[in-house]
């Protein structure tokens, strides 16, 4: 891609980010209007802490989705790995936090690398092994538990609090999602890695012919994937106090609904960090504001369901546009 054309994506990237802000402010604006309390700094920071979780994981589908893949596994993921660590918990109790954080990690991204071995070694479709893994997971997680749930009194206390714990008025979940917003832009804009991935989805022949191999690249993408994913797994459980078989069930439409929603296009190639945190946000803020206004959970389904439409339409649009730009820009 020469420099003009690199110039009309970036335009383009940046218009659809500026939008995307700016119904959030005209948002937040107009819920605040009738409740004051919606965008106060408590309010604010309940709004980053329910996204937290979501903001994680949607970084982690960006990876995937950059290369031409999907994961559709995630939520399974957080289900089984947080089971793990909340029955490692029970039986250990005297086990330190920093021990649980890692084995959730670890745990996460040894079922990431299955995903991302039958995507790479065997060349399976990513959404065919992700969807058969996707099952798997969450059978997993039934046979662990014998389908019995493992509640808060059976959690110890530092188990529980380490997610909730509050620095400067925020939650240790909400400043992962800040770590996880400072560490996924340092790695696709300062790391051959990040290249790699937008490289693969943008052109695999090309990445291919300089040498840059494809499945690989697909692989270490699945692999951070599961790893955030095992790491939610650990923050779900202890957030919501619970670990049973159904935990973030169909989660995974609502990451890959942010991602979308932020810019990230499912054909590969295209998406940025921001677009992502914006998307998220955007979420959680019409999840949060809809119970305010009076709206029953059957109807929040109907308006995310909507919104998430309307998003995919939008976005496609704008990459139709932005191609046509980018060869208008690139001399003949």
């Amino acid at each position: 891609m020469n420099r003009a054309a690199g110039r009309s994506r970036f335009w383009s990237e940046w218009h659809r980010e500026f939008g995307l802000a700016l119904i959030i402010l005209v948002t937040l604006a107009s819920v605040t209007a009738a409740f004051p309390q919606f965008a106060s700094p408590r309010g604010l920071n309940e709004i980053l802490d329910d996204t937290g979780i979501l903001i994680l994981l949607a970084l982690g589908q960006m990876f995937v989705l950059l290369t031409r893949a999907i994961d559709l596994s995630v939520a399974a993921n957080i289900a089984l790995t947080g089971m793990c660590v909340a029955l490692l918990n029970q039986a250990v109790p005297e086990l330190g936090i920093v021990a649980i954080f890692a084995i959730a990690v670890a745990v996460g991204a040894l079922l990431g690398s299955i995903n991302g071995a039958l995507v790479w070694l065997l060349e399976v479709p990513s959404i065919v092994a992700t969807l058969g893994t996707m099952a798997i997971f969450r059978g997993l997680v039934f046979l662990l538990s014998g389908g019995t749930w493992v509640t808060s009194n059976e959690m110890t206390a530092a188990f529980q609090d380490a997610a909730r714990t509050e620095l400067l008025g925020l939650t240790a979940t909400s400043w992962l999602a800040i770590a996880g917003i400072a560490g996924a832009t340092v790695l696709l804009r300062s790391l051959r890695l990040g290249r790699h991935f937008y490289l693969v989805g943008d052109n695999p022949s090309a990445a291919a012919f300089i040498g840059v191999d494809v499945g690989k690249t697909q692989f270490k993408a699945f692999l951070l994937s599961g790893a955030i994913a095992g790491l939610c797994g650990y923050l779900w459980v202890a957030r919501f106090a619970v670990a049973y078989t159904d935990v973030a069930l169909g989660f995974e439409l609502q990451v890959i609904a942010a991602c979308v929603i932020g810019g990230v296009s499912i054909a590969g190639g295209v998406g940025t960090v921001a677009g992502v945190a914006l998307g998220c946000l955007f979420l959680g803020v019409v999840k949060n504001a809809l119970p305010l206004v009076g709206v029953s959970p059957f109807w929040q389904m109907g308006v995310s369901g909507l919104v998430i439409v309307v998003a995919v339409v939008l976005n496609a649009r704008g990459e139709r546009a932005a191609r046509r730009q980018i060869l208008q820009a690139t001399p003949q």
